[in-house]
């Protein structure tokens, strides 16, 4: 390695050397404008030596590694993005009940709400709810018929409020 730099170095240092003295020995005018361009292309082709030689057929460009870490990545932000839905859908579901519970005369409740996957997979949709306040059938029928949270994943605790 250190052998083929020197070469191509010793090779540009002779050119350049070599342009200088036909420089020096070519009188003004055109002769010297050609002989100037000619050895212009010489010296360009003596700083090019190491790519042309080069054996583009044997470059070997492995990007197996990024496009793996590519789809790593996507995935989890994919699954942040999801785990950030669900956590607003929750949030949001919660305040609404809460909406529903004060409109029904109930006062002020604690509610938490729990998401799943919804029938597609990727969308969150309210899964279970629990309650702190006073029981409500009501409530608990709104919520099993307009948010789809059944009876039985619906927890109340009563007088913790």
């Amino acid at each position: 390695m250190i052998g083929a730099v020197r070469s191509w170095l010793t090779s540009i240092a002779a050119v350049t050397l070599m342009l200088t003295v036909v420089q020096t020995l070519v009188p003004e005018g055109t002769l010297r404008k050609i002989s100037g361009f000619t050895g212009g292309l010489l010296l360009l082709a003596a700083l090019l030596q190491p790519v042309l030689k080069t054996d583009l057929g044997r470059l070997r460009l492995d990007f197996s590694d990024y496009r793996e870490a590519v789809q790593e990545r996507t995935a989890e932000l994919d699954a942040a993005g999801k785990e950030e839905l669900a956590a607003i859908i929750a949030k949001r579901t919660a305040a609404y009940i809460s909406d529903k519970a004060d409109a029904l005369g109930l006062g002020k409740l604690t509610v938490r709400v729990e998401t799943e996957p919804g029938a597609d997979g990727k969308t969150p949709v309210p899964a279970a709810a629990e309650l702190t306040g006073p029981y409500s059938p009501a409530l608990a029928d709104w919520m099993a018929e307009e948010l789809g949270i059944p009876a039985e994943r619906q927890v109340w605790h009563e007088g913790k409020n």
